[in-house]
């Protein structure tokens, strides 16, 4: 059960709108694997004031007007020994194949880049609660101009192999290619999806990857699947932002990828723009973030 606890008159803060999605995103996720039997999920925002007292516990945080987003639910909770841990990275109490522990260390790296804090309320069989403060600021809302719309056509022909182990995914991937008038394959694994090239015997034009998969990460299956079908391109595709997976080793720079959530024109643009690059060009590629 979903909850959303908005305040109206929430006061302005100085973020990047895709790294606070990212952020929100992440916290929600973790949220929803603590409580695989159901439970209240509630995401909050208020305004707030933090005196000296919460700024003292706080390094970096100065006390005065900021505004509170929160992340709670009903789920498994923490124990003491835990809670310090949980914004380290590769820390997880989840099963290797089901997390990196990147989730929220990138979420603690994002909040403090931007002058915020993040604290954590956490007790054993009764949920967790993540709330994130920012600065309010009082000048006037910056408008930027939303990008003209792509002019050159999204459409495709080619086969197109999705994996990803999430089910729900890989559906709606396939869904918005097919929309394309792409044909694409499926893959739940990295083993399932070695095994599919083997087998195919129509041409693969790309391979759209998770980057953290069971059994094998991403960059080690694209290697992997590359070397099957030489000149088969690749795009990797990841709830972590780029620069986490590059700092943290699981992508070099320059390799093609994609942020999750996208929207089926993103993953249209961004597969049509993979498949029209030279071969040359493909190490230099980015995704520039706003």
């Amino acid at each position: 059960h979903l909850v959303m606890d908005l305040d109206p008159r929430l006061g302005q803060v100085r973020a990047d709108p895709g790294q606070m999605e990212q952020v929100t995103m992440n916290l929600v996720f973790n949220a929803r694997d603590a409580m695989p039997g159901g439970g209240e999920l509630t995401i909050q925002t208020r305004n707030a004031e933090l005196d000296e007292t919460f700024a003292h516990r706080h390094a970096g945080v100065r006390p005065g007007p900021h505004v509170m987003l929160a992340v709670r639910d009903t789920g498994r909770g923490m124990d003491d020994e835990i809670q310090p841990h949980i914004f380290e990275p590769f820390f997880t109490t989840k099963d290797r194949s089901k997390g990196t522990g990147l989730g929220l260390a990138t979420v603690y790296g994002t909040v403090t880049q931007s002058g915020g804090c993040v604290t954590v309320s956490s007790q054993l069989g009764q949920g967790t609660t993540i709330q994130i403060y920012f600065p309010r600021v009082e000048e006037t809302i910056e408008v930027i101009e939303t990008p003209k719309a792509r002019p050159e056509s999204l459409e495709g022909g080619e086969t197109i192999l999705v994996v990803e182990d999430d089910d729900a995914v890989r559906n709606m991937t396939r869904e918005f290619l097919k929309i394309r008038g792409y044909t694409v394959v499926e893959a739940k694994s990295a083993a399932e999806a070695v095994q599919l090239l083997e087998r195919h015997q129509g041409p693969i034009h790309l391979v759209l990857t998770d980057v953290v998969m069971p059994g094998m990460k991403g960059h080690e299956l694209g290697e992997r699947l590359a070397s099957l079908r030489p000149g088969m391109k690749v795009l990797y595709m990841s709830a972590y932002t780029e620069d986490a997976i590059v700092n943290y080793g699981m992508l070099i720079p320059g390799t093609a990828f994609i942020e999750k959530p996208f929207s089926p024109d993103e993953l249209a643009g961004k597969v049509r723009e993979v498949l029209d690059a030279k071969r040359d060009n493909l190490g230099a590629e980015y995704l520039h973030h706003g």
